[in-house]
């Protein structure tokens, strides 16, 4: 197929996929698309491919991948320019997936910071191969739901990582104070495609939607220009990936549910809970052929470890009890974490203006606390908001600058004469300076509020149920 999409050049002499299939069933399936919709065209339910590719389906697929908008592949072309090649490619498109000729184009490998200075790879598809893979989950995923376990909670509709935290708390609760704190080593990077493919087709009997999915498992990656195979793994950023990813690791679920466990999946982070230490440990020694010899991943032995739920960490969250009850606690790694991106965000040096920076101090203060709402920590934010308020008042004594707006300043918020000159004339760093009684006491708590910064104590008060 030739086209924008089919741009990039590369060697990819890989051989006929074992899923692939050469049969068409000699149909049209027709795409007519706009802005607002995809043409309802009428047309026969001719299997799960064709399902796939309905008009309603790719519509609201196009529209997903527009609303979430997201940086070019491999081909350079943006989601503006998605609709417009939709419309003059769409025959050429639909008929290649039909008869099996569709190739994907492998996707932009970036890499974005982790915790600890490490770096996760992502892959980007093609503004087009997003709109194809968001169709096949779209109508994978109602097939798939009624199959997983209700201990799996990540990318899933109507579940998120509050109700997998909430299930923990209920396990604690019920006396389940031990946990084995399961890492899959670089899960999606290890994914084994030939047991996928199996576990794949033990549900979905289209074997032309097998094979496209395998194409997309086979596309490889462009990293530095080059392209590289990806003979085993799934491409972490695709939008076919989390349902992909749920999929396997259901074979999880369902053998820890077989063997009675009581435990808590979101995504590749699980946590089973037993009522000793002993019983943990039994568990993890049995569990671990299963994960490797079976589905094939790796259990990263050093990170996994068996422990008192409260010396472990999940969804960023820690636990503790009291009176017998599971209760939630923001993990210190969480905090760690939360005060170096607010370091980021009130650095000295980033060049930004006050609104800029209190719109983005607003719009990570109140992200971070929705998520961590349900943990009890009132005293700590009352903590962290002093802390945070000297950071504003470094920032501000760091942009008065020069001696003499800082005497005027201090002079129009309160401060003596007297005492506005020595202090204006002050050789303390800005860290320093910022903790003083006098700045404190004229750029107080309540003037930065009405200046429009927002406080995470006050923002957790307004969220707290």
């Amino acid at each position: 197929m030739q086209g924008r999409m089919q741009k990039i050049s590369y060697d990819n002499s890989q051989g006929k996929d074992r899923t692939e299939t050469e049969s068409t069933l000699g149909v049209q399936t027709y795409m007519g698309i706009t802005e607002n919709n995809f043409t309802t065209n009428e047309q026969a339910d001719y299997g799960l491919l064709e399902m796939i590719l309905s008009p309603t389906n790719l519509n609201k697929a196009y529209k997903q991948v527009k609303s979430n908008k997201g940086s070019g592949g491999v081909d350079g072309m943006g989601v503006e320019e998605l609709l417009a090649y939709l419309i003059h490619h769409k025959d050429e498109l639909l008929q290649s997936i039909i008869r099996g000729k569709y190739k994907p184009n492998p996707v932009r490998r970036v890499e974005i910071p982790k915790e600890g200075g490490k770096k996760r790879q992502l892959g980007i598809p093609t503004v087009v191969d997003r709109v194809i893979q968001q169709a096949i989950a779209q109508i994978l995923s109602p097939i798939y739901e009624p199959l997983f376990s209700n201990n799996s909670f990540g990318f899933r509709p109507k579940r998120s990582a509050h109700d997998a935290l909430k299930q923990c708390q209920d396990y604690i609760t019920k006396g389940y104070k031990y946990a084995v704190d399961m890492d899959l080593e670089k899960y999606f990077d290890t994914v084994s495609h030939s047991y996928l493919i199996e576990v794949l087709s033990r549900t979905i009997k289209d074997g032309r939607v097998i094979s496209l999915i395998h194409r997309y498992m086979n596309a490889g990656v462009i990293e530095n220009g080059k392209f590289l195979e990806t003979k085993i793994g799934v491409p972490q950023g695709g939008n076919l990936s989390p349902l992909l990813s749920n999929i396997m690791l259901n074979e999880l679920d369902k053998e820890l549910e077989r063997r009675g466990h009581k435990f808590v999946r979101y995504a590749d982070d699980c946590m089973i809970l037993c009522k000793s230490k002993r019983a943990a440990q039994r568990t993890l020694d049995h569990i671990i052929p299963l994960i490797e010899d079976k589905l094939h991943l790796k259990v990263n032995k050093g990170k996994t470890v068996v422990a008192h739920v409260k010396d472990v960490k999940f969804l960023g969250y820690g636990f503790y009890i009291n009176k017998g009850k599971g209760l939630l606690r923001v993990h210190p790694k969480s905090i760690t974490k939360m005060k170096e991106k607010i370091k980021e965000l009130t650095s000295r040096s980033n060049g930004w203006g006050n609104e800029r920076r209190k719109e983005a101090l607003r719009q990570y203060i109140t992200g971070w606390v929705n998520y961590f709402k349900l943990a009890n920590m009132k005293e700590l934010l009352i903590v962290i908001d002093g802390w945070y308020r000297r950071r504003l008042r470094m920032v501000i004594w760091k942009q008065w600058k020069k001696i003499k707006t800082r005497f005027h300043n201090l002079m129009k918020l309160g401060i003596s004469q007297y005492q506005a000159m020595m202090f204006s004339n002050t050789r303390k760093g800005y860290w320093r300076t910022a903790k003083s009684p006098i700045l404190q006491t004229s750029i107080d708590n309540e003037s930065l509020q009405k200046a429009g910064y927002l406080f995470f104590s006050t923002y957790y008060r307004s969220v707290r149920v």
